[in-house]
This record gives C-alpha cells, sequence and structure tokens, in this order.
C-alpha cells in the first residue's frame, strides 16, 4: 500500500493521493492523465502493466507495445512520484484468478459485443490495482483516494464506475477529457500501427462526432444516420458502430436524436476498423 505522507514532508489535515492506472506505451494523453492528478493531489502514483485477461487475440497482446524506459521518462516529466509496473507472475501468481468481478450488462454491449470477456479482465486488474494503490489508513490525517481513467475508453470508464459504486470502494473516480491531435485524432497507443494514409482516413471518426456535437449544441436533430454515412464514405475505414447513449447506462438514446430537437445529455460512441487496427472514439453531447 502507498504510506499517506505528503511529498513536503509538512504535516497537514489531508493527504490526497492520485492514481493513474495504465498499460504503458505512453503518450501525451496519459502525460495529461499524470498532470492532472499531480495538480490535485500531494502523491501521485502511477501503474504500467500489460493485462493479459483483457485481450481476445493472443497475437494482440504479444505486439502490443513495451516502452518501459520511454515511459518512465514521460512519467517523470509529468510529475509521477511512484511507478508501480509488475510482472504478470506478481498481478496474478496463481494463474488467472478464480474469482473476478464481471461487468454485467454494461460489458456485453459495444467493444464488449467485439471483445467477449474485455471488461471482465479489465475489471479483474483495475479493482486489484485499486487495493493496491489504496493508501494506508495507519496515520492521523485525513487521507483523499482518487484514479484517473481517459474519457477516450468511455465504456471502461462507466463500468468502472458501476463497480466503484456497487461495491463501495473508497476512491473516487475522475474523467479526464480525451486528447487528441492537432487534426482531431484521439490519441492512442494504437495510433502508431496506422499508415499515414491510414492516419488520414482514420480523422473520420472525429468529424462525424464533432458533427454529432455541432447540432446537439445548436438543439437541433442528431440525425445520426448522417455521420454514419460520413464514415461510410471512408474506403479505408470499416465502421463497427456509431451509437448516442446514455452516459451512465450506456442504452441507447432513441428519443431527441433525430426527428425532435435534441436536449439534455448523451454520449455519441463510435468504433472502426482502419487498417489493421481496432479504433474507438466517443463525444459528450449537451449540456
Amino acid at each position: 500500500m502507498i504510506e499517506a505522507q505528503p511529498l513536503s514532508g509538512a504535516e497537514a489535515d489531508t493527504v490526497r493521493v492520485g492514481f493513474v492506472p495504465t498499460m504503458g506505451a505512453l503518450h501525451d494523453g496519459h502525460g495529461t492523465l499524470v498532470r492532472t492528478a499531480r495538480a490535485a493531489n500531494d502523491v501521485v502514483a502511477v501503474s504500467i502493466f500489460v493485462n493479459p485477461l483483457q485481450f481476445n487475440d493472443p497475437v494482440d497482446y504479444e505486439r502490443y507495445p513495451r516502452t518501459l524506459d520511454a515511459d518512465l521518462e514521460l512519467l517523470g516529466q509529468a510529475g509521477a512520484d511512484i511507478v508501480f509496473a509488475p510482472e504478470e507472475s506478481e498481478m496474478y501468481p496463481d494463474g488467472d484468478p478464480l474469482v473476478k468481478v464481471t461487468s454485467g450488462k454494461l460489458g456485453e454491449k459495444f467493444e464488449g459485443a467485439s471483445r467477449p470477456g474485455h471488461f471482465d479482465g479489465m475489471l479483474a486488474v483495475v479493482s486489484k490495482l485499486l487495493h493496491i494503490a489504496q493508501p494506508s489508513l495507519l496515520t492521523s490525517r485525513k487521507v483523499e483516494f482518487s484514479a484517473f481513467f481517459g474519457q477516450k475508453d468511455a465504456q471502461q470508464l462507466a463500468i468502472i464506475r458501476r463497480m466503484v459504486l456497487d461495491l463501495a470502494y473508497n476512491v473516487e473516480i475522475q474523467a479526464v477529457p480525451i486528447v487528441r491531435s492537432d487534426r482531431g485524432l484521439a490519441l492512442s497507443s494504437r495510433n502508431q500501427f496506422l499508415s499515414e494514409a491510414e492516419a488520414e482516413a482514420a480523422l473520420v471518426l472525429s468529424r462525424a462526432l464533432f458533427l454529432l456535437k455541432s447540432r446537439a449544441d445548436a438543439h437541433e436533430p442528431l440525425n445520426v444516420e448522417d455521420a454514419v454515412a460520413l464514415i461510410d464514405a471512408e474506403p479505408l475505414v470499416e465502421l463497427d458502430y456509431l451509437e448516442v447513449v446514455d452516459p451512465s447506462t450506456l442504452e441507447v438514446i432513441g428519443v431527441n436524436c433525430q426527428d425532435t430537437p435534441f436536449t439534455g445529455q448523451a454520449l455519441a460512441l463510435v468504433a472502426a476498423k482502419v487498417g489493421p487496427v481496432r479504433l474507438i472514439d466517443n463525444m459528450p453531447l449537451g449540456s
């Protein structure tokens, strides 16, 4: 466990600990997570672990980039205090855990439908990491514990929030907005596998999302089929889904999306295959 002691050594009524779980291959999106945690906490811990339980394809797991030296440099520059980079044998000393947390209905749709078991595997490691990173309560000071996740993995974020709520974890989940390239592509460790032409084609995903956002901001009907047609017109992009959902339940919203002015709040989710790479993106809609 992380000992709850401020970096300055000075006594304080409250010690704030921020935790950022990652799978490595870090980019500026992760840097933003760490910098956000740094600005709000006395101690910032980061984990780096490529979790085999959330990969359906062993080849995909093996080719996932491991760049520990570069990751450590980025984390040092971003202000991390502690880096936890365990081996698989440390996280799962007896092999695959026999007892797991299930993602339930939230994990069966969208990414869960395309990658069965992915979210159960994700929860297995996040659940364990939250326990490992939980600050020690053996202190006279109040301890506040927060974990920071990127909004880009919106379904993952919703499922983690639900796990924390349902199982009464003593942690506050903080969402950090998506970091995009200058041209709008959501930063991802998988972007490095895109060719120049594929990276150009992938920009259609964010264009489709921003189209929906502009209509939502204007309280116009979303006409989601227009955004779908925009993506379908790009030959290098194979659309899996583009849906507008409730941000908490991930249920598809049928009202206020087509023939009536958009009101309220929603989340647009998109996933597509671009060349050999599966990309996801999303956009909060409404105020």
